[in-house]
């Protein structure tokens, strides 16, 4: 199989334009020295850069897998960015944020997915639901969806709340194996009629050689914050060995989110 080439572009914010007040780590639509608007995710918010690295992991395993979502850049913010900024949150915020952070494209005039309104095939809604338990992403549910509909056709944002056990990395090891018993409360669960199927194709997609050029895009400095590791190398090493063994495990949690579709269809 051959791989494809996975890089991040680097822009430079120039001009902090709103906060997104909707989520609890503050971000914002700002402008990038490339001339278009970004959503940008500060490391210095409140889950600091492991929002940011799951963000980063989640949202290109989707890409590669074929799910749309707008391009991820690592955006950077200079030193003398936030002097002239009134708001001290935000002031605070960008003082904490000076260098890399993580910003996807915004896409203008997209309206949030809405269940009632919109609906979605089972192949698709299997692919999202299997993205999900994969990642273990919590923050898929009725009340966020964290999906948009852009030019009519469906778009995943913000993977943040993906890969939960990082925060404290305790039993990262077992948690691989284990079942997403969150899968219950995810907005398409009931869609999600081909899980078998999605998980055989995709687990020809996604391997090892994938996940580690995924993983090989993270920051140094990013893996060197209240981390457990001694080293990055290490800490890099733990999040491709996870997501290895959650693929070659994928049964476990497919069948525990096929088995929470029964129970409530």
């Amino acid at each position: 199989m051959i791989t494809r080439p996975v890089a991040l572009r680097e822009v430079n914010v120039i001009r902090y334009l709103m906060p997104l007040r909707e989520g609890g780590s503050l971000p914002a639509i700002a402008e990038a020295d490339d001339d278009f608007l970004y959503v940008l995710k500060f490391k210095g918010a409140g889950q600091g850069v492991k929002a940011l690295i799951a963000e980063l992991i989640g949202g290109e395993i989707a890409r590669l897998l074929g799910l749309r979502l707008p391009e991820i850049v690592f955006a950077k913010l200079d030193e003398a960015f936030g002097r002239t900024e009134p708001d001290e949150e935000i002031q605070d915020l960008l003082k904490a944020s000076v260098g890399l952070n993580l910003a996807m494209h915004y896409l203008s005039g997209a309206i949030t997915f809405d269940p009632l309104v919109t609906t979605v095939d089972g192949k698709l809604a299997s692919e999202i639901v299997w993205l999900d338990c994969f990642l273990m992403n919590v923050d898929r549910t009725a009340r966020n969806t964290n999906m948009l509909i852009w030019h009519k056709e469906l778009w995943l944002i913000d993977h943040g709340a993906s890969l939960y056990f990082h925060h404290s990395w305790q039993d990262w090891e077992l948690q691989a194996a284990r079942p997403f018993l969150q899968a219950k409360d995810h907005v398409l669960l009931k869609k999600a009629t081909e899980l078998d199927a999605v998980d055989a194709y995709y687990k020809t997609i996604l391997n090892e050689q994938e996940i580690r050029q995924i993983v090989s895009l993270i920051p140094g400095d990013w893996l060197l914050k209240d981390a457990p590791f001694e080293t990055e190398e290490a800490h890099r090493e733990a999040y491709i060995q996870f997501l290895t063994q959650r693929l070659r495990h994928s049964e476990v949690f497919v069948k525990a989110a096929a088995d929470a579709r029964q129970a409530v269809i």
